[in-house]
């Protein structure tokens, strides 16, 4: 029977890119860009992107009714979140003065801003935006056939501070070292976007749909 894969749709992010980059690597699946909390319920793997601002994201959540469907899925079945999908996977996001997020882990995203400096001392661009090195803090099933720094593809303002180092998966410098993806179980969501990253965007994408939890 032919995978179930639910990208979820809340009105924010780059959801035909990320549906059709999966598209390409499980070419059998049933790949479907939904708000449908019963199909993400029934999926047997979900993907959560998304890109912009957190609190925009969060009123798009609850305006979707997608909350409680986006924490059973990242409890239950292998969930990969990107961007913002990482991003509000956290509790507390110093974005517009202060935005609540979904709180599965604990966790700030801060901006970069007063903190990326470059090599000549001067602030860095944000957002960060474009191709950099992701150091891989430990072995893991969506890094393999994927060499460690290898480069991917990022667009963000902010940056995620788990209070768990464990979750971290990889880092990236941006004048700061930073979060550039987490893994806990079931769960794997990075800061980068795998469905601009070219072939190793697309190897970690199939990693992902082969995943055996």
């Amino acid at each position: 029977m032919a995978q179930k894969i639910a990208v979820i749709d809340y009105s924010m992010g780059n959801l035909r890119s990320v549906s059709k980059a999966i598209e390409h690597v499980a070419p059998d699946a049933e790949v479907r860009v939904t708000d449908d909390p019963h199909f993400i319920a029934a999926a047997d793997r979900v993907v959560f992107p998304g890109q912009g601002a957190a609190r925009d994201c969060m009123l798009a959540l609850g305006d979707h009714h997608l909350r409680q469907a986006i924490l059973q899925a990242a409890q239950s079945k292998p969930f990969l979140g990107i961007c913002m999908g990482l991003q509000v996977l956290m509790t507390h996001s110093d974005e517009n003065g202060g935005t609540p997020l979904l709180g599965l882990f604990d966790g700030e995203v801060k901006r970069f801003d007063g903190l990326a400096l470059g090599d000549n001392g001067l602030p860095l661009k944000i957002p960060h935006m474009g191709w950099s090195c992701v150091h891989q803090a430990h072995t893991h099933a969506l890094w393999d056939g994927i060499a460690d720094d290898a480069r991917f593809y990022f667009v963000h303002s902010y940056r995620v501070i788990p209070q768990d180092v464990s979750l971290i998966a990889a880092t990236t410098d941006y004048g700061v070292r930073f979060t550039a993806a987490i893994a806990r179980d079931n769960l794997f969501a990075t800061q980068f976007h795998p469905e601009k990253s070219a072939d190793t965007g697309l190897r970690l994408l199939k990693n992902f749909v082969d995943w055996d939890v």
